[in-house]
């Protein structure tokens, strides 16, 4: 052990907790594939005797599992989009406009991080009732088209990047819009593809106020649906299984192919510890 580097005691240490982890991930992909027999079966069975796509075929064929899909997959979208426009906006606003009060409306922004989320439903709900928003699918896609923590990420990753490389596109002709688009934007990958994660990650499991601010099935997310599908059919446990499964696989592979620039986003925008 004491020719072992610090860097490795450490994998000793994290390998275990990673397969700790994993664990119910494997176990529910497994239970996905085999049949309530086997399920229900006492003791339970680790690994499916009999493999079946039943679960898959129902909830894609008989259920309203396509449509609670195709929901999330707009939701998500417009939550993608808005993140990546409005933020990058004022991220890049905050770290290189100067105007009167900016500090000041920074900390406003940055305060409203530490208000509980739970505080805000109510005067939401109420401010949506009167948009006409509330039982529509915009009802979970307008609260996530910005958010504060994207703004701030935004802003640090901007912060860190050396000024003269947009005079110098100032120089050459381009305007304030151009520099941005051109310059800061390519350059902030990292940044986005971060964003863009956490985005997703939100936006896609989000259970609360979608339970809040929609009752009819046909507007129903992903996660609420899935809800009220363990309730109404808490035999079917391949069924319910398979439709986690697949509301897990977009997030794994986003997290997959996003994963390398976190690091470069927390190393340069000062969020590292």
């Amino acid at each position: 052990m004491k020719h072992l580097k610090p860097r490795h005691l450490a994998h000793l240490v994290l390998m275990p907790l990673a397969l700790l982890f994993v664990a119910p991930l494997v176990w529910m992909v497994l239970t996905a594939f085999m049949p309530d027999a086997d399920i229900n079966s006492y003791p339970p069975k680790l690994w499916p005797e009999h493999p079946t796509l039943a679960g898959f075929e129902r909830i894609l064929t008989e259920d309203d599992y396509p449509r609670w899909l195709a929901n999330t997959v707009i939701v998500a979208v417009a939550a993608v989009l808005g993140h990546v426009v409005l933020c990058s906006l004022a991220g890049y606003g905050f770290a290189r406009l100067r105007f009167r009060g900016r500090g000041v409306a920074f900390a406003a922004l940055m305060a409203t991080i530490m208000v509980p989320t739970q505080v805000l439903m109510i005067p939401t709900f109420l401010l949506f009732k009167n948009l006409g928003l509330i039982d529509t699918l915009g009802a979970a896609i307008v609260p996530w088209l910005a958010s504060a923590f994207g703004v701030f990420l935004m802003r640090q990753f901007f912060l860190s990047l050396p000024r003269e490389l947009e005079e110098a596109a100032t120089i050459d002709g381009c305007g304030r819009v151009g520099v941005f688009v051109r310059v800061v934007l390519p350059l902030a990958r990292p940044a986005l593809a971060t964003l863009v994660v956490f985005t997703l990650l939100g936006s896609w499991n989000d259970l609360i106020w979608p339970l809040i601010a929609i009752s009819s099935e046909e507007n129903y997310t992903l996660q609420l649906g899935l809800a009220t599908f363990a309730g109404a059919r808490h035999t079917e446990w391949s069924a319910l299984m398979a439709g986690n499964v697949v509301a897990v696989l977009p997030l794994v592979a986003a997290f997959v192919l996003a994963q390398r620039h976190f690091v470069a986003t927390m190393s340069f925008s000062g969020l590292k510890g």
